[in-house]
């Protein structure tokens, strides 16, 4: 009955945020406490809710301080050299604009860091997207596919999990692995050449004069290599004529700010010991010297201090991105009602026992396969935690049974990161979400299928290659 119900949950939720029906934030509250109500165990309800938010506490706080910190390195300049470079490439071409984002997000997901990534990438892309009038899920979904490919990095989480569920060492997974995800990271970003001409050809190829044309605003600004201010009356051209300038955002449209050249808070001179302390930051997270939130936390206050050290400038930087931290915290609290239901009831012990019942005997020799294909809806429908030391055990025992090797196993266990970085269940994904703003399920209907395709295509390589 656990098994029934605890699908039923997730099903319902899904169905509901999809069909838009109810906000993300409500049907992760009020779904597990309907559920929780229909399994009997309605009285502990508030038992598995302060559990699930302590539990996630430490990911909020982090997810918080982290968006104060990268949104300061990105209002002071940091990141604008990586920018113009992708713009410079993008141009005005919608091809170029959706592998660019493919690109900027596997290059940016380097640190191991989801939330990370979906700041700077959106930052960067958004403004593009927004004037030539390009699908914003198709940004979120290319970024949320080359990031999950990425997440495998022995620094990013599951490759760690793995390793400490099965004690295997990290880099011995992750190593053979590479061959298999450069393969699966090559699909994404011919897939994004995909998509992209399908936005070019619903769009056109538009020149920065056309784009301008659309423009309501008396002003614009130019940003991109030598890009430098608009004459205020809607007929700039871009720098050599080459098109690779374009209009930004004007702050009081979307409250995106990060690539206009002029802003007033770059502080070029302070380039250097931000880039250092970005590294060191970085660096810390790596080698585990702090726990992440307290690293973030540290980070966000020092960062705020050296870059501006006026109170009131302070105060207007932490207003400027208080309604993402807002958003992501309250996404983050709301899915500790719906994960502590999950794990307080035993619904997700009752669902993981009754996949791996419903393995056929003669599947045995081949359960790495298994695991590769199970991983896409488990970790999909569960936390990394959950599966990785909840699941993962238990198919490799079955495995070791058939002589498959635990390092066979837990490699296979990484091929669904792409599919479980749109998880409701997972927080960064509603950094990405809440910057581009797109509603989570049109972003849900869109990625499923693209990111479910990408993750067979690195079982298809590592099956090819020997790796699993």
């Amino acid at each position: 009955m656990l098994t029934i119900l605890g699908f039923a949950m997730i099903a319902t939720f899904l169905v509901l945020i999809m069909l838009k029906k109810m906000s993300p934030i409500a049907a992760l509250v009020l779904i597990p406490a309907l559920f929780c109500v229909f399994v009997g165990k309605g009285a502990k309800l508030g038992d598995y809710v302060i559990e699930g938010v302590g539990s996630l506490a430490p990911t909020a706080a982090m997810l918080m301080f982290a968006i104060v910190y990268f949104g300061v390195m990105i209002d002071v300049g940091l990141f604008d050299p990586i920018v113009r470079a992708i713009l410079k490439f993008c141009k005005a071409d919608p091809l170029r604009i959706v592998v660019g984002t493919a690109l900027l997000a596997a290059i940016v997901s380097l640190d191991g860091d989801g939330s990370t990534t979906f700041m700077i990438t959106v930052s960067a892309m958004y403004p593009l997207y927004k004037r030539l009038k390009m699908s914003l899920v198709v940004m979120t979904g290319v970024a949320a596919m080359a990031n999950g490919v990425m997440n495998t990095l022995p620094w990013g989480g599951p490759t760690a999990r793995a390793a400490t569920a099965l004690k295997l060492d990290a880099s011995d997974i992750f190593v053979p692995m590479i061959p298999a995800l450069a393969v699966g990271l090559a699909f994404v970003i011919a897939l994004s050449y995909v998509l992209g001409r399908r936005e070019r050809a619903r769009l056109g190829v538009l020149t920065l004069d056309e784009v301008l044309v659309e423009e309501k605003e008396p002003e614009t600004v130019l940003v991109g290599a030598g890009a430098g201010s608009g004459s205020g009356t809607g007929t700039s051209k871009a720098t050599g004529g080459s098109g690779s300038a374009l209009p930004e955002e004007e702050p009081q449209d979307d409250g995106f700010r990060g690539l206009d050249p002029n802003r007033a808070t770059l502080r070029p001179k302070l380039y250097w010991f931000n880039a250092l302390l970005t590294v060191a930051l970085l660096t810390a997270m790596i080698m585990e010297w702090l726990p992440i939130p307290v690293l973030f936390l540290l980070g966000a206050a020092l960062a705020l201090t050296v870059n501006f050290p006026h109170i009131p400038d302070q105060k207007a930087r932490l207003a400027a991105h208080a309604d993402n931290v807002l958003n992501v915290a309250g996404m983050v609290f709301a899915a500790a009602v719906f994960t502590g239901v999950l794990q307080g009831t035993g619904m997700v012990d009752h669902m993981a026992k009754w996949m791996v019942d419903v393995i056929p005997a003669g599947m045995g020799p081949h359960m790495a396969l298994v695991t590769g294909v199970l991983s896409l809806p488990l970790t999909y429908f569960m936390s990394n935690d959950g599966f990785y030391f909840g699941v993962l055990p238990v198919l490799a025992e079955a495995g070791a049974a058939h002589g498959v090797t635990p390092l066979e196993m837990a490699r296979a266990s990484l091929v669904g990161q792409p599919l479980h970085m749109s998880s409701p269940l997972v927080p960064a994904v509603y950094v990405l979400v809440g910057m581009a703003k797109v509603e989570f399920g049109d972003h849900t209907r869109f990625v499923v299928k693209w990111a479910a395709l990408t993750c067979l295509v690195i079982l298809g390589a590592g099956i090819l290659f020997g790796i699993i």
